[in-house]
């Protein structure tokens, strides 16, 4: 099978594309940059990764993930229709539809996102829903929620520096919930939806089976760098005032690094198990996260 690849320098990109063509896929790679890419689009099916990636320090031009999230996803979702492709894989994101989640998120969630990329992902979705299929074409958007795997450091990279400095984790009176994707299982939902046909359009969230609190992604850290776990309860209201003096004075503490880091974020995956016909993903999120905390150690 020919499988073309948009976005394969990213770290999802170069993960997929090495674990398809070990599975004996054909890859080709096109990039969006290049103004004659409709020319390369020949195979069975396409990955369109390419896009503008959430800009957690805010200095992005909002228009730029409307012109790369939206209008490039559009032109290229048309170009698929117009062609013999069979198969057309969307990656969105759960922040497409929800900021917070204050239950469990699932595919039936109207969305209500707050920032550029979130919308810019929405409408990319809306247009995408929006078109009617020939027979034989089938298009999927995967909403997937944080990544990890060896390499790719992410939203992890603070947690891992405060263990591995053996600095006390001050906010262990907070319980949240979270959800993770590690890459392969990212990888292996793929494979599964490319190889079996009788898996039907639509939308699919992306995640581990469990989620974690923040807590026990400390203690998962921690015990893989033997480390002493070092979790302190700090009551919370002295951990808001806290965050508050860190919003006057720029403190690493502060108001919006306190909400990421004790957050509740579940994503349900029941979906895309139940139509492949699974009730477990391969790797359990504490395998998947001890791996990519693995792969900090070596570098």
């Amino acid at each position: 099978m020919k499988v073309i690849i948009t976005g394969i320098s990213g770290f999802v990109g170069q993960n997929l594309s090495s674990y398809l063509s070990e599975k004996k896929f054909n890859i080709n790679a096109v990039s969006l940059r290049n103004s004659t890419w409709k020319e390369g689009l020949d195979g069975d099916a396409i990955i369109h990764l390419a896009g503008k990636a959430h800009d957690t320090k805010k200095t992005s031009d909002a228009s730029e993930y409307f012109k790369i999230n939206t209008d490039l996803t559009k032109e290229l979702f048309d170009a698929f229709l117009q062609s013999n492709i069979k198969d057309f894989i969307y990656f969105s994101s759960v922040k497409a539809v929800a900021d917070e989640v204050p239950n469990v998120l699932n595919e039936e969630v109207t969305g209500n996102p707050k920032t550029p990329y979130g919308i810019s992902k929405l409408q990319a979705e809306e247009y995408i829903l929006s078109k009617s299929l020939t027979d034989g074409k089938r298009v999927f958007i995967i909403r997937p929620c944080m990544i990890h795997g060896p390499g790719n450091k992410g939203n992890l990279n603070l947690l891992y520096n405060v263990v591995k400095k053996g600095i006390p984790y001050p906010l262990a009176a907070f319980e949240n919930k979270r959800s993770f994707l590690t890459i392969d299982n990212l990888n292996y939902l793929i494979k599964e939806i490319l190889d079996n046909k009788n898996i039907p359009s639509g939308v699919y969230n992306f995640a581990d089976d469990e989620a974690l609190s923040t807590n026990d992604l400390v203690k998962i850290i921690s015990s893989t760098l033997k480390r002493k776990n070092r979790l302190i309860s700090i009551p919370k209201p002295i951990i808001n005032g806290i965050a508050k003096i860190g919003d006057i004075i720029n403190f690493p503490l502060n108001s919006e690094s306190i909400q990421k880091l004790t957050e509740n974020y579940v994503v349900s995956n029941e979906k895309i198990k139940s139509v492949i016909g699974i009730n477990k993903l391969p790797v359990s999120v504490e395998e998947g996260l001890k791996k990519t905390i693995k792969s900090f150690i070596i570098k």
